[in-house]
């Protein structure tokens, strides 16, 4: 039997491509961004997890929501994000997965003191603190940019929802069936 000529690939393998989801680092800074940009608009509603995972997801994947006759559609290509993207399919898999992701990184950057949770109306918000707010203002990567622009459409639209509307809206724009986004206690919408 002949030898394999290619080595095995560890985990750790720095030769393969990392997807900037899979490092913790970038989800944590994005949150920051995230909840400082929502922070800027005011009213806002309380963000709690159900909430955040929405914005989260949708400010990274603003096409799922801003359609090709929508006008802030232009605003989302200046950001650099691209319509195209194959990361748009699947989308109700990347969303089930980037929220089970949600509680740890929030539960991180609650024990970095750069977020802060409170009861609000019996439920969990989360919000950025000031020392959470400087440290995503000094992200100043074009990443960080683009995404403080599609962040600020997004909260701005989906703040206007309630929660029963828009987790509807979600399963329409994940054409999702709604096990997928129903991880979390529906009976507060």
């Amino acid at each position: 039997m002949a030898a394999n000529p290619l080595p095995p690939v560890r985990s750790g393998d720095d030769r393969l491509p990392v997807r900037p989801e899979a490092l913790r680092q970038f989800r944590l800074a994005r949150l920051l961004v995230l909840l400082d940009v929502a922070a800027a608009q005011k009213p806002i509603k309380p963000i709690d997890i159900e909430r955040l995972a929405f914005y989260d997801f949708f400010a990274a994947n603003p096409f799922l929501i801003i359609d090709g006759d929508d006008p802030e559609r232009r605003d989302v290509l200046l950001a650099g994000f691209n319509a195209n993207s194959l990361s748009y399919n699947s989308s109700a898999q990347r969303f089930t997965n980037r929220r089970g992701r949600l509680q740890h990184d929030l539960t991180l950057l609650i024990a970095y003191a750069l977020v802060e949770a409170n009861n609000v109306s019996g439920r969990i918000a989360y919000a950025i603190t000031e020392r959470g707010s400087a440290l995503a203002r000094d992200l100043r990567a074009l990443y960080a940019a683009s995404y403080r622009d599609s962040a600020s459409i997004v909260i701005r639209r989906l703040n206007k929802l309630s929660d029963k509307k828009l987790r509807e809206e979600a399963r329409r724009w994940l054409r999702a069936e709604g096990f997928l986004i129903d991880i979390y206690d529906d009976s507060t919408g």
